[in-house]
């Protein structure tokens, strides 16, 4: 199959899927995932993760709360101020938002690298594959040339240039350990956490509790609306940000059940 043939598959895919279906989200993400798998650049045990997810949003009432809205916002600020932003992009992130991730990366001007817990070559490859097939120019990851301090498994390889030396980094779909580590080398860290309670949005500076697949489109319409934006503005939307109360907002509204 082509790269063009791939990218029409998963499309072709998708529209069987009716917008009107009340759960049409959860049928989406539940789609990319298992095409994820089928071409190797999702590990099985993101079909698990996955599954957790739509649990919690399901919760959440499968939309964009305010207070999530509010830390894509802060998240965008975040990185049209970074010096050295970088996206981060395991298998369910490939596999979910390619283009996505790919476009916030072109807005922002941010490094795309990827980083994986189950790692191999064919694998890192297929990943790379898979975003330039969705629009990345460059993708880093691949080198590998650098660690992550305390952090013992694969997760701790990392681009020099790339995720080693960032200012910012977007950590999507992030285990704990490695959202500690990052977060122990000083850098600001914005998570993408359906589990408010989850370690991965607690140590972040900018903890995101929506899904990714509104997330990052959310983020990009915030960078668009705040280019223009002077270094003071910037400044404001992180300063008004309040990441313990969009903690809190999050785990109400899970708890309260009010769907």
């Amino acid at each position: 199959m082509t790269d063009y043939d791939s990218v029409s598959a998963d499309v072709e895919h998708e529209e069987e899927i009716p917008e009107d279906h009340p759960r049409y989200q959860d049928l989406l993400t539940r789609h990319r995932i298992e095409r994820g798998v089928e071409k190797g650049i999702t590990h099985l045990q993101g079909m698990h993760a996955e599954g957790r997810g739509s649990a919690f949003d399901y919760l959440l009432g499968e939309e964009t709360i305010p207070s999530a809205d509010d830390a894509e916002r802060a998240a965008a600020a975040h990185l049209l101020l970074a010096e050295r932003p970088v996206l981060s992009i395991n298998g369910n992130v490939a596999a979910l938002v390619p283009g996505e991730m790919a476009e916030l990366a072109d807005v922002v001007d941010a490094d795309l690298e990827v980083n994986l817990f189950n790692r191999t070559p064919e694998r890192i490859e297929a990943i790379a594959d898979h975003l330039r097939e969705h629009g990345a120019d460059e993708v880093k990851g691949l080198e590998a040339d650098a660690h992550i301090p305390n952090l013992d498994h694969e997760r701790s390889k990392v681009d020099a240039d790339g995720i080693y030396e960032a200012d910012v980094v977007l950590v999507p779909l992030e285990d704990g350990d490695r959202a500690e580590a990052l977060d122990e080398m000083g850098k600001t860290e914005i998570v993408i956490d359906l589990n408010p309670l989850s370690r991965s949005p607690r140590v972040a500076d900018v903890p995101i509790v929506d899904n990714i697949i509104r997330a990052v489109p959310n983020i990009t319409e915030h960078a668009r609306e705040l280019a223009a934006a002077d270094e003071d503005e910037l400044r404001a939307v992180i300063e008004g940000f309040d990441r313990d109360r969009a903690l809190e907002e999050a785990e109400e509204r899970i708890r309260s059940g009010d769907l």
